[in-house]
């Protein structure tokens, strides 16, 4: 194994009149902030693909505690300088406080009250465990005794949501409709080989002897009988008979206690910059007017004569835009990830060496996820409802969510060793939704894009992200109605009219996380056209696509720093050469 080394700048000798002392404070507080945080959250190893096999503690003194972990490692970052620190260690310093600040403020609002929205819940985490990676005897034990330890972490969680149904700190209940069905799926498949969480014990690694299997299957089949489906026989009837009916009637997070300030953060957390509801909903609209224009030229580019209106009904009802199939549609989806892969080394200089699987979202969610989403090892894709998934938005959603978009980003900051282990692991969303939805466009520079319909698909993403802008400040800023966000989303993009009503659902439950998007894309682009301002003949793409992932995943301010690095280095790529790893 190699280890990938930080641009030689941020890494360079610093001078003798430095304090290296200050940097080895920073990283005695990281590490051992970190580690505990790692600890509590029961979260997995970075770049493994898997998730721990332990439910963390989310009661109240375990609540308590963690804001006073972070409140002291913040008071104690507070100390040490970023003028004390060496290059590196500053990036470091910079990373960390927003992490902290970000743990800080959410706890500070008992986010953990609202465990669940249209998009997703603590349920469906867990449920997730069951398609993961095993590979050992250790690995299903520790599986086993998770499903034992469910009704605690069940009980916990409708305590914390008692605990915010009584103060109207809920998701809106027009989001939650349905949203019950993955844990009555659960209750209704039984104790049986039939439950989803004996899913891992139908086929096993090699290595494990057969007699230790079948007792591996009968200590499973016990604890689903046990404690799986009493935890979610309780769960259920709590939803439907207690946190359901009783849920906001509201939609606006403005309405939420001290709503217009826990608004604020979000906007602050989610797009990592200090901008007002009002600054990020004029960036929106400028924005759209700029992309409707190019859908015009795009329409006119596809020979229609009509409208706009018009080419968005033409693509939404046209059978020749959608798949006769769920095969049909992961094999076209497979086929232009292999198109990626055909041109990536002309525009990366590193790949990552972690490999992505395509498969269907699993069907108890289907019905309200989103059309498709992607990270370290896997790219679902929602095969629910064809008419509902065209085939000329599939190469950007592709692009967007295996490679070169959060597939590839993500594997290749978890495989970055210079990295220290608090950002291998830590996501931005800002960032990571900023680099993924920058490939969409990318991929028009790539020629991946093979018809005008499908560049016309992936300006309809791109309006579709812009519009996020719009009308998520709307309807949480600015008193605007669920059917006035749906009109505003129907009439600026060629989406189907179920993922209009799914990611306005998803926007109205989960506040500012749809301003990342487009937030990040905006801070890419412009880096990498001062960087090409810069270094004119001497920018090489590759060279500052390298550079850009090279970060892990960060704050947008420190990108302005990855760039100021590529300039002074004339262009030349991150990384050294390699050195063999401790």
């Amino acid at each position: 194994m190699t280890r990938w080394l930080l641009p030689v700048a941020l890494v360079a000798a610093v001078p003798a009149t430095a304090q290296p002392a200050a940097d080895a404070r920073l990283y005695r507080l990281i590490d051992d902030e970190y580690g505990w945080r790692r600890h509590s959250l029961a979260l997995g190893e970075a770049g493994s693909g898997e998730r721990s096999f332990r439910l963390p503690d989310v009661g109240p003194a375990a609540q308590a505690e963690r804001l006073r972990r972070w409140t002291a490692a913040r008071g104690v970052l507070a100390t040490i300088p970023a003028t004390a620190l060496s290059p590196a260690a500053r990036i470091d310093r910079a990373v960390y406080a927003a992490q902290l600040d970000a743990l800080l403020e959410a706890q500070r609002a008992r986010d953990w009250e609202m465990p669940v929205n249209s998009d997703s819940s603590f349920w469906s985490d867990v449920a997730g465990y069951a398609r993961g990676t095993f590979r050992t005897e250790r690995d299903y034990r520790a599986y086993i005794a998770m499903l034992r330890d469910l009704p605690r972490y069940y009980e916990q969680q409708v305590a914390n949501m008692r605990a915010g149904l009584a103060r109207g700190f809920t998701a809106p209940r027009v989001t939650l409709a349905g949203r019950d069905a993955g844990v009555a799926a659960v209750v209704e498949a039984g104790a049986g080989e039939q439950s989803p969480f004996f899913q891992p014990f139908r086929r096993f690694p090699p290595g494990i002897a057969v007699a230790t299997q079948a007792a591996l299957r009968r200590e499973a089949l016990a604890a689903i009988r046990e404690a799986v489906v009493p935890a979610h026989a309780r769960l259920l009837a709590f939803l439907r008979n207690n946190y359901l009916p009783r849920a906001r009637t509201t939609i606006a997070a403005a309405e939420l206690p001290d709503g217009a300030a826990w608004y604020r953060s979000k906007v602050r957390i989610f797009t990592t910059l200090d901008r007002t509801p009002d600054q990020v909903h004029a960036t929106g609209l400028a924005e759209v007017a700029k992309i409707t224009a190019e859908m015009e030229r795009a329409r006119a580019d596809a020979g229609f004569a009509g409208d706009l209106p018009a080419f968005l009904q033409y693509l939404r009802t046209d059978p020749r835009f959608y798949a006769a199939s769920p095969q049909a549609l992961l094999d076209r989806a497979a086929w232009i990830a292999k198109r990626f892969d055909g041109v990536a080394a002309q525009w990366f200089g590193r790949l990552p060496r972690a490999r992505f699987a395509i498969r269907p979202v699993p069907d108890e969610i289907a019905p309200f996820y989103t059309a498709g989403r992607g990270g370290a090892g896997v790219y679902l894709l929602n095969t629910y409802d064809l008419p509902s998934r065209p085939l000329y938005q599939l190469p950007a959603l592709t692009l967007h969510e295996s490679a070169p978009g959060h597939a590839f980003q993500i594997p290749l900051s978890a495989e970055n060793e210079s990295l220290r282990l608090f950002r291998r692991n830590s996501y931005v969303s800002a960032y990571g939704e900023g680099w993924a939805l920058y490939t969409e466009r990318l991929g028009d520079e790539m020629g991946l894009y093979e018809t005008p319909f499908e560049r016309f698909g992936m300006l309809s993403y791109q309006m579709w992200r812009a519009a996020r802008l719009v009308v998520d400040t709307g309807i949480h800023a600015k008193g605007w109605s669920r059917a006035r966000a749906i009109a505003y989303l129907r009439d600026h993009t060629a989406l189907s009219e179920r993922e209009v009503t799914t990611e306005i659902d998803r926007y109205i439950s989960w506040p500012g996380q749809a301003l990342s998007y487009y937030t990040g894309q905006l801070a890419i682009q412009a880096a990498r056209a001062r960087a090409e301002r810069a270094l004119g003949a001497r920018f090489d793409i590759r060279q500052f696509h390298d550079a850009v992932l090279a970060l892990g995943s960060v704050p947008l301010p420190v990108l302005e720093l990855a760039v100021d690095d590529l300039v002074a280095r004339g262009g030349k790529g991150p990384y050294a050469a390699p050195v063999p790893a401790e």
